[in-house]
């Protein structure tokens, strides 16, 4: 069973919902998600938030964080796992897990971090974290790594 997969089963063990909100993965991680037959069991929705003031207007990141480091930090992917948890919130409940993810894929970088920094942000109620990552290859290939990553963080918080 791939990671997504065991990802899925062990949201609904415990009865978990998920939440996804992505910046440099622009909507793979749940297109990842829902490739699983039985995801509509956890997965309440996704926000892509590419552009830097969604990241604080849709998920509430902090503006004065944004400002000043930018949308690519480990402050901003814990925010946004956790934002993303509201965001997708029915009937006032807010999801249980929040995944997120923000980087760089290149071809270059607006900020001079190195291309292929990914920092993956997970919320969970047991605690949020941030992950952080240094890629390499193609955009493509690094986005790709970045879903994988953002699944596995999800899979090792879940069974936490």
């Amino acid at each position: 069973m791939t990671h997504v997969g065991q990802l899925i089963d062990a949201l609904r063990e415990r009865g978990w919902t998920l939440g996804v909100a992505e910046s440099l993965t622009g909507g793979a991680v749940a297109s990842e998600v829902v490739s699983v037959p039985g995801a509509s069991a956890a997965l309440l929705g996704g926000v892509v938030a590419y552009a830097t003031p969604v990241k604080h207007t849709l998920l509430g990141v902090d503006s004065r964080l944004l400002a000043e480091y930018g949308p690519v930090h480990p402050d901003v992917a814990v925010q946004m796992a956790e934002g993303v948890r509201r965001a997708v919130a029915v009937d006032g409940r807010a999801a249980d897990v929040g995944i997120s993810t923000t980087g760089i894929a290149g071809p270059e970088s607006p900020d001079g971090q190195p291309v292929g920094t990914v920092h993956v942000g997970i919320a969970t109620p047991s605690g949020v974290q941030s992950v952080p990552h240094l890629f390499s290859g193609t955009r493509a290939e690094i986005r790709r790594q970045a879903v994988e990553a953002a699944i596995a963080a999800a899979l090792d918080a879940v069974r936490e």
